[in-house]
């Protein structure tokens, strides 16, 4: 079994329905048999919720991107309208609740409800890329939903372009954190000093084609990015998550490992982390 632990399928800016049902299928015929929706904002982390209530095998999270850090001056209403979204998730973290999903009809729905909260705060971080995109902003925002993580117990997505060490020096103060550096794009260093920090990393199609350093397989979880970063040889196509299987087959080529071992070993770690 693999997962797909990034996508954004649940998107109809770059999904029609019958592309997401037809991906969710390709996905399963390809042993891609869960896949995680990662939301951008607070409108459209309601959609991932929304599609993977739909879906016994899709998950969602809750995140706002750097990108819309000066989209408001103030976060306080979205934050205040989260506890809502969450509240299994909060009485889990504060009860330490644990999710039952056995034959008894009643454990079966806490596990249920349980599973309509998020699996992670994300995607959320730095972006120094685009100039545009205020670096005061972005930092408030970034403390922000990482105070979420901590109050509802749950990982993180971290999307980090170009701005590791204000990343990393962010994150420190939150020394409880933990989570995935998605789609890692940094230097050997940068990985180094993620790996220090415990956490996951990130490997799409990106691995396909460029020369970003790989961690260990015992670090590793697999993802698309989907519809974008869509592996070699099909760079020309939209992604989605069928082509786990793709870079899975890659990374087994590559390390020289078996591929069962490979598709173990990331499910595991992703089953560990987003408690699937």
């Amino acid at each position: 079994m693999l997962i797909d632990t990034h996508c954004h399928l649940h998107d109809p800016e770059w999904f029609t329905p019958d592309e997401q049902r037809d991906f969710l299928r390709q996905a399963h015929a390809n042993t891609v048999e869960k896949i995680i929706c990662i939301g951008t904002n607070h409108e459209d982390s309601c959609k991932a919720r929304d599609f993977a209530s739909q879906h016994d095998d899709v998950y969602w999270t809750y995140g706002i991107h750097p990108e819309f850090a000066s989209s408001r001056a103030d976060f306080g209403d979205i934050f205040a309208s989260v506890s809502k979204l969450f509240a299994a998730n909060g009485e889990r973290a504060k009860q330490e609740v644990p999710i039952t999903t056995g034959n008894d009809a009643a454990g079966f729905e806490q596990g249920k409800k349980f599973r309509q909260d998020p699996v992670a705060i994300g995607e959320i971080g730095l972006d120094y890329h685009y100039e545009s995109y205020s670096r005061v902003d972005q930092i408030k925002l970034f403390e922000q939903m990482l105070q979420l993580a901590l109050d509802y117990n749950l990982p993180v997505s971290l999307h980090i372009r170009e701005a590791f060490e204000d990343a990393f020096a962010v994150i420190d103060n939150f020394p409880q954190i933990r989570g995935v550096v998605h789609s890692f794009t940094g230097s050997k260093r940068h990985l180094k000093q993620a790996l220090e920090r415990n956490f996951y990393i990130g490997v799409n199609g990106l691995c396909t084609y460029t020369t970003n350093p790989l961690p260990p397989i015992d670090r590793m979880i697999l993802e698309t990015d989907a519809p974008f970063l869509t592996p070699a040889p099909h760079r020309q196509e939209k992604n989605a998550p069928q082509y786990v299987k793709i870079i899975a087959e890659y990374l087994a080529e590559t390390l020289q490992l078996p591929i069962e071992q490979i598709a173990e070993t990331t499910t595991q770690n992703a089953e560990a982390l987003f408690s699937l």
